[in-house]
């Protein structure tokens, strides 16, 4: 998400104890189940999990509808986010979060209000400051200071230039979405490109699970870098890992929003709460209300498997590249799933009842 907080997870995760990296060494996996998932793909430098793990859900998504792999563009996403998270900031003069972190709420949002487009119709992710894959450093370093000073500015009018400045510098770092692009012969817009794949945007919903508000409502989860004011469903702690496998299980992809700075999640590609034993519905509210537990990193559950001891994991999906043992899957287990999922996002046909 944010840069700086993205360099110190990594040096954290690259800490993690001489137990758990002979841990990851150790383990051996049987696959119970792996849904189709499109190619891995790795958000380098800038805080973007958000939008390669929604990115990455709606195309396992049009792989389940449609049978065909489709590329969607993070990138177009990131632009058409950060300014709508800009106006929001301003709005509330200052008083929420700007930054590049985000959620799954915001994907759909920017479908929804932007269309979409390919991978290939945005300049290469990189390519404009000279890397080969997405680096945010310098762009958030001049963008959050200028939005900042917008959303703080005592005027007692504001113009409506400074969104054109905001325009101009997102184009310059991450390139200029088009108006118009080419896809397989056919020339579209990014709304009607969005119309084409057919992604009815309103069967996908979000689950959480804490209590501090009432089971069965919809609330806003507290966790800042979920910045646009969307619902989650709060349900109990065994319905929401049963909602889990009853969607793999069914050919359904679960997109995950939760907690990796726990020593228990390695560079090693496995994640196991430690001691990995089932946490309790408490267990997690003490977690989250102490901050132990944070929102910081979103990925894609696309399977099951179970270790050498019958050890419940699952398969999931980062936008880290491919270099781990498991080529870019992390083995992550059921305990760490349910202590550290702060939201789940999938399709409404594949909760459970």
């Amino acid at each position: 998400m944010h840069h700086k907080f993205y360099i110190f997870l990594l040096l954290l995760l690259c800490s993690a104890p001489c137990f758990s990296q002979q841990q990851a060494k150790q383990r051996t996996f049987r696959t119970l189940v792996a849904n189709p998932v499109t190619p891995v793909k790795n958000q380098h430098r800038s805080g973007t999990c958000w939008a390669y793990a929604t990115c990455a859900f709606l195309e396992s998504e049009l792989l389940r509808t449609t049978g065909k792999e489709y590329d969607l563009s993070e990138m177009f996403v990131a632009s058409k986010d950060y300014v709508d998270c800009a106006e929001y900031h301003v709005r509330h003069h200052g008083d929420s979060r700007f930054s590049q972190g985000g959620s799954a709420d915001d994907v759909v949002a920017v479908i929804r209000a932007h269309g979409i487009c390919t991978e290939g119709a945005m300049p290469k992710a990189g390519a404009l400051v000279g890397d080969t894959l997405a680096n945010f450093n310098e762009l958030f370093s001049v963008l959050e200071p200028y939005v900042e000073a917008v959303a703080r500015n005592s005027a007692k009018k504001l113009s409506s230039q400074w969104k054109q400045g905001l325009q101009a510098i997102l184009d310059a770092y991450i390139g200029r979405c088009p108006d118009t692009f080419v896809y397989e012969g056919v020339e579209y817009t990014p709304q009607s490109f969005a119309a084409s794949l057919q992604l009815h945007l309103d069967d996908y919903v979000s689950l959480t699970s804490f209590t501090h508000h009432p089971f069965y409502t919809d609330f806003i989860i507290e966790a800042p870098y979920k910045w646009r004011p969307r619902p989650s469903r709060n349900v109990p702690l065994d319905e929401l890992m049963r909602t889990i496998d009853n969607a793999l299980q069914r050919g359904y992809t679960v997109c995950w929003g939760g907690d990796v700075s726990d020593n228990g999640f390695t560079r090693h590609g496995i994640a196991v709460e430690e001691p990995d034993t089932p946490p309790t519905q408490q267990q997690r509210q003490q977690r989250f209300d102490s901050r132990e537990a944070t929102y910081d990193h979103v990925m894609l559950i696309y399977g099951m498997a179970e270790d050498q001891d019958g050890n419940a994991f699952y398969l999931v999906k980062n936008s880290w590249g491919t270099d781990n043992p498991y080529k870019g899957t992390w083995m992550m287990s059921r305990n760490y799933i349910a202590m550290n999922t702060t939201y789940i996002f999938l399709h409404r046909d594949a909760v459970s009842n």
